[in-house]
């Protein structure tokens, strides 16, 4: 199942919330060899988690982390204006209708869909809210995910070759493609719409609108 956490909220799901940051490390250090900050308990966090993002979590039945992403408003700091700024095409990216989402990673043991599951949580956090575009930044390898999915950003701009290209991206996500995405995913929208009403009710927009 997808849920929907904010990192002030993370501590009501330690052994969920372990596995992801362990599971961050493994991706980004391990496997990609990024230069990532791993504390003792071999967990990765960044300056950005302590901004208390809001995290989707894609749950195995077993209870653990099968996959997640991390979401934060562009009205503050974000990575694709603090780090990549010069790649995305002219000023900053800032508005309340455009979040950021990073940290994409699955689990190694995740199955074939949750990639998918995992951006139609993003889909549910972009209708629910409100917002109009997400923003991110991804590597080589996360192209081969999107068009697998059947979600492709717009590319703002790029660097590198090869394996070692970095794009800043933005992404829409209209009726057509949540449902392109769901099929893939094999989950209906609405099971999808279920779990996003359990985490935040009905009143979504009008409660950000109110906060914004």
């Amino acid at each position: 199942m997808l849920r929907y956490i904010y990192g002030h909220d993370l501590h009501h799901f330690p052994k969920l919330a372990g596995a992801m940051f362990r599971d961050r490390a493994d991706q980004f250090s391990t496997r990609l060899g990024w230069d990532v900050q791993i504390d003792a308990n071999g967990e990765e966090r960044d300056q950005y988690d302590a901004l208390d993002p809001l995290y989707v979590i894609w749950e195995t039945p077993g209870g653990g982390h099968g996959g997640s992403m991390r979401f934060l408003p562009t009205t503050g700091p974000v990575m694709v204006n603090d780090i990549f700024g010069h790649l995305t095409g002219g000023g900053p990216i800032q508005s309340p209708l455009i979040w950021e989402c990073t940290r994409f990673c699955l689990a190694r043991n995740a199955g074939p869909r949750a990639a998918a599951a995992l951006m139609l949580g993003g889909g549910e956090i972009m209708r629910g809210f409100g917002i109009c575009h997400f923003a991110g930044v991804f590597d080589r390898r996360m192209e081969r995910i999107y068009r697998a999915i059947g979600s492709w950003p717009e590319i703002l701009g790029s660097e590198g070759e090869g394996r070692d290209r970095i794009s800043v991206g933005i992404w829409e996500f209209d009726a057509t493609a949540q449902a392109r995405v769901a099929r893939r995913a094999g989950i209906s929208p609405e099971l999808s719409q279920l779990w996003f009403r359990r985490a935040f009710g009905e009143e979504t927009r009008s409660k950000v609108a109110l906060s914004a």
